[in-house]
């Protein structure tokens, strides 16, 4: 084992099992929870629920007769925790249901997570949180309001490279980060599509059009960036500066940017360049200290996650994400204790902020200054 790879043992957080180690069997209740939106994205939550110890999944919430039928077979899910969104709000009503995961597109994370906690169901809702600082806001007090509690979906939070990387940058182990690039981009679109006339509305399409999105990958990957160099750091912005790039598909992104570059302020004197994209692929995080530097290639997806450091190599275990997030989730509602602020709405809404200041800053060519 490497220099970076004992470094990294030893900061394997206790619910990281490493491997050959089995996990302490619970068998007590478990937290269920209904998700709402079956998108891509809520296949992964559902097959993280099936190795879960802290949660289940009990319930579904869908737009789609076709797919509440399917995931009812699939699932073993009974009739009466199937809702759509019209009569959504009769879950209050349910008492086997005890948490909503909305999992929709990003304009209506607000109505969901409202409606969820004024039938006094505990709410985690995927990123980014809302499309503005004002929906969050209301997010926030309609939980505090209902006494039930807000998560965001802050998987990477969880996850034992992105907790090494924070450590190695707050712990100051290498001294000062003095710079870090972080970038997440996907070739996601073929401006075949837009030549055939891609409808913006349909659902598969969403990201591409702004009133659903909130924006274009700056929302949907580049808050994966921005969340980096924040836990990094240990520390929130100060100023940024942004620039939208050269549109190479106007038929595609004629209602959100193709890509967009942007560069943060920190007070200690840390830059953080970043780049998020639909139209190339990039996924990198590299941070330089006074003393030495570490990165991780991949370092912003859904992994599997490559490491090192200047004293070597970082090594550990692949988990599943959704499940590790949902048990630690899980296991505090369960014990009626609040949610570290890391992952509450809090968190949320300071990544909303940053993105809105981002977004004027490559509007307006200027640097924007950050409370």
């Amino acid at each position: 084992m490497g220099a970076g790879a004992a470094t990294a043992a030893i900061a394997l957080p206790s619910y990281i099992i490493p491997y050959g180690e089995k996990k302490k069997n619970y068998d007590g209740k478990k937290l269920n929870i209904a998700l709402c939106g079956l998108g891509n994205y809520a296949g992964a939550l559902a097959d993280g629920l099936e190795t879960s110890q802290y949660c289940r999944l009990a319930g579904i919430a869908t737009g789609h007769a076709e797919k509440a039928e399917t995931w009812k077979k699939q699932y073993n899910i009974p009739e009466k925790n199937i809702y759509s969104y019209q009569n959504f709000d009769a879950i209050v009503n349910n008492k086997d249901i005890d948490l909503v995961y909305v999992v929709l597109p990003n304009a209506m994370h607000k109505e969901f997570v409202i409606r969820a906690a004024k039938a006094g169901k505990h709410v985690i809702t995927e990123k980014p949180m809302a499309t503005s600082v004002k929906d969050c806001e209301s997010m926030i007090k309609a939980c505090n309001d209902a006494g039930v509690q807000l998560a965001v979906g802050y998987r990477l939070h969880y996850e034992p490279y992105h907790l090494e990387i924070k450590r190695l940058g707050q712990e100051k182990i290498f001294g000062q980060v003095r710079f870090i690039e972080a970038s997440l981009g996907y070739k996601t679109y073929d401006e075949a599509k837009a030549l055939q006339g891609c409808d913006f509305n349909d659902q598969k399409e969403w990201r591409l059009n702004k009133k659903m999105a909130g924006g274009g990958p700056l929302m949907d990957l580049g808050i994966y960036c921005i969340q980096s160099c924040r836990y990094v750091l240990g520390e929130e912005p100060i100023a940024v500066q942004a620039q939208f790039s050269p549109v190479m598909s106007p038929k595609l992104f004629a209602q959100v940017e193709e890509a967009i570059t942007w560069q943060l302020e920190f007070a200690s004197g840390a830059v953080c360049n970043s780049a998020s994209s639909y139209g190339y692929n990039i996924d990198r995080f590299f941070a330089s200290a006074d003393n030495g530097e570490f990165e991780l290639s991949p370092g912003l997806s859904y992994g599997p996650f490559k490491g090192k450091t200047s004293k070597g190599d970082l090594s550990f275990p692949d988990i599943n994400q959704q499940t590790t997030q949902l048990d630690e989730i899980g296991k505090l509602i369960l014990a009626e204790k609040p949610l570290p602020r890391h992952i509450t709405g809090e968190e949320g809404i300071k990544d909303i902020r940053i993105i809105e200041a981002i977004y004027k800053a490559a509007q307006t060519g200027t640097k924007i200054t950050l409370a």
